[in-house]
């Protein structure tokens, strides 16, 4: 009998993928476009509740690499993770699981009440996607669009103010998006290596369907955000109805992704593309600057008077 593996803490920071926090980047929407940005009480509690997803999120990498450690074994990709790798124990896994939500508990202590509820929310229904839903044709991309929808509604509530429907919307479509176009990557690859994925719900997707749904998540995404920056309470409360052009950034990155998916061999992780791609990533710092250069000066419009 070998003997068991000592706990390296790179190998820890594998386990719980530092990387994939990126998608709680989310939570700090409401605080921008309610114009809080500058404020140190908001920007803080907003940066608390970005920490307690990236920890609940952690929490829940770990549960899944327990659950699945047999079939990752058999991945051609996830048997490099450090469970499957045998470089981390079961017990290491546990007892980092412990800390991360021991750590969780602390940093979400005090916030508002409506944020909690969200947050345990958000843990119990990646629960559920891990042991069944995920199975699920349609309700599997669904699950992981609400993800990035309580992430919105999580930021709002921290900091406590309203968000607007549409970017609610614009989040929901913007993550089918990039759920299914996620989901075409993985069958693709099973289709060239002429295997079968693990994932049970692939057999269920045929690529021109996925394709058709892709079509229809980014004209959502587009037309929601367009609505959004030319909505009369958007224009009252930013001062502008100049927003408007920054619906192009919007345009673009959606037109680049759709071009990554149809000329990439497989598009399996979206953080792995969005953080990889030069034009994109020089997109959304563009379109965040750009949005918050018209939000926090009123659209660079001078009052003329009449």
């Amino acid at each position: 009998m070998g003997s068991q593996p000592s706990f390296h803490l790179s190998e820890a920071i594998r386990l719980i993928r530092p990387k994939q926090w990126l998608k709680n980047i989310f939570v700090f929407a409401p605080l921008v476009f309610a114009k809080h940005l500058f404020e140190p009480d908001a920007f803080l509690l907003a940066l608390r509740a970005f920490g307690a997803f990236c920890l609940t999120a952690s929490c829940v990498y770990i549960i899944n690499d327990i659950a699945d450690l047999k079939a990752d074994r058999l991945h051609p990709e996830k048997r490099k993770r450090p469970l499957a790798a045998r470089t981390l124990t079961i017990t290491h896994a546990l007892f980092l699981l412990a800390v991360l939500l021991a750590l969780d508990a602390v940093v979400a202590a005090g916030m508002d009440l409506r944020y909690l509820i969200l947050l345990v929310m958000y843990f119990l229904m990646n629960l559920a996607y891990s042991i069944k839903l995920r199975d699920v044709l349609l309700l599997d991309v669904f699950i992981i669009a609400a993800g990035f929808m309580f992430r919105v509604l999580g930021g709002a509530y921290a900091i406590n103010v309203r968000v607007s429907n549409w970017i609610v919307l614009c989040s929901l479509f913007v993550s089918l998006f990039l759920g299914f176009a996620k989901r075409r990557g993985e069958l693709v690859e099973a289709q060239a290596a002429g295997t079968t994925s693990e994932r049970k719900v692939l057999v269920l997707y045929r690529v021109d369907f996925i394709d058709q749904l892709l079509t229809i998540a980014a004209a959502g995404t587009v037309i929601s955000y367009a609505l959004y920056t030319v909505a009369p309470r958007t224009q009252v409360v930013f001062g502008t109805d100049r927003l408007l052009y920054t619906t192009v950034f919007v345009v673009y990155g959606v037109f680049r992704y759709l071009y990554l998916i149809h000329t990439s061999s497989s598009i399996q992780n979206p953080t792995n593309t969005v953080t990889a791609d030069a034009p994109i990533i020089i997109n959304a710092i563009l379109w965040i600057g750009t949005c918050i250069l018209l939000i926090y000066s009123g659209g660079m419009i001078p009052e003329i008077s009449r």
